[in-house]
């Protein structure tokens, strides 16, 4: 699996974690199930299957101990579910998972399930996860309900720290990305000390506004040169999905000490990092943004607690800023690692998303002067 900086590029001025990934964030775990089955003409219910499941873990305890959250929406037209539970608590206290449009129910219940099984007393348990979803449906057989509970459980029993898998891997495996093969991406960024880490599921854009790090890589990679997926299947056009229509859910964890209306501008920054790869938050698109931090650890907001005064740190606002960009370029970069790892993918009725040509890229840049 190749990534960005494998080719000799980067993105922004910023240092990088260790991993360049969400997990170096300490605490934070990812597990994901990939489902490739079949091949040929789309039958509902059969396949071909192009799908899966993403989980990010917050840390070990996150069922009872919740974290501070805060979530931006630049534009609607997707799902993120448990957010009015984020919004007005400012608390997170359950795994994220990303998925495909037609499985979030399936998985949201499947994260339910798997906190009660984990409970000795669960008599009174109730939870509001969060699940994210994009549409596969150019490639996948999204209404085949092929995510199942026990692919969510086996994402959840794999989530680990270390380096992350991205491309056509967890949720993003049938996913479509400026016109490219897209998917799972993640980055980070170490700003003052603190780690600011993204990933993202990335199925959105239009192919001649795919810009990375300032240059112009749609422009000269045109369809012409390199065909789109939308282009293959007439049905696909005259129906739900057009270029530049599909969507991003990203999620940003940081151990710097937050609070959640911090968390919620820092949401807002992903925004950021999504027009600087090309994105605009078109009308059919569902760009949906979470942001956690792990400094505080406290019982979960749906919990009872005895009255009393909780004291926690925060990072003065006057030092926010420099956390924007880390947000702004691991989000960019996160992107890009998604379209860079991602393999050419053959789906449903033989359509085709094409991987981004590495060495294509790289001449671009040359003759960019970068």
């Amino acid at each position: 699996m190749a990534r960005l900086r494998d080719l000799g590029l980067s993105i922004g001025t910023l240092p990088v974690g260790p991993l360049n990934a969400i997990t170096d964030v300490a605490g934070v775990r990812v597990g994901m199930t990939t489902l490739i089955e079949g091949d040929g003409a789309l039958r509902v219910g059969h396949g071909p299957v192009r799908t899966g499941v993403t989980v990010i873990v917050p840390h070990e305890a996150i069922g009872t101990e919740a974290v501070f959250a805060g979530c931006h929406r630049l534009n609607g037209n997707g799902e993120l579910t448990g957010l009015e539970w984020v919004r007005e608590s400012g608390q997170l206290s359950t795994p994220i998972a990303i998925t495909n449009t037609h499985s979030v129910g399936v998985v949201r219940d499947a994260l339910v399930a798997h906190e009660i099984a984990r409970r000795d007393d669960a008599s009174s348990y109730w939870s509001l996860p969060v699940v994210g979803e994009t549409y596969d449906g150019a490639l996948n057989d999204i209404n085949g309900m092929h995510v199942r509970p026990e692919h969510v459980q086996a994402a959840l029993e794999r989530a680990v720290g270390g380096p992350v898998p991205e491309g056509n891997v967890g949720g993003g495996t049938g996913m479509i990305c400026f016109e490219f093969k897209g998917g799972t991406g993640t980055a980070s960024r170490v700003v003052d000390g603190w780690i600011v880490g993204v990933l993202v599921q990335a199925n959105f854009g239009e192919r001649e506004r795919l810009a990375i790090d300032g240059v112009p890589v749609g422009r000269e990679l045109g369809r012409e040169r390199i065909p789109s997926a939308w282009d293959q299947e007439a049905a696909l056009r005259e129906s739900r999905s057009v270029p530049g229509g599909g969507s991003i859910i990203a999620v940003c964890a940081t151990d710097a000490p937050l609070l959640p209306h911090q968390l919620e501008r820092l949401a807002q920054r992903i925004g950021l990092g999504v027009a600087r790869t090309g994105g605009a938050g078109g009308h059919s698109s569902g760009d949906l943004f979470l942001a956690f931090s792990t400094a505080t650890r406290l019982p979960s907001a749906k919990m009872e607690e005895s009255a009393g005064v909780r004291a926690v740190d925060m990072l003065a606002d006057g030092a926010i800023t420099a956390l924007f960009w880390g947000a702004i370029e691991a989000t960019e970069e996160a992107v890009a690692n998604a379209l860079v790892a991602a393999e050419t993918m053959t789906g449903r009725d033989g359509i085709t998303a094409y991987a981004l040509p590495h060495d294509e890229l790289v001449a671009i840049w040359r003759r960019h002067g970068r």
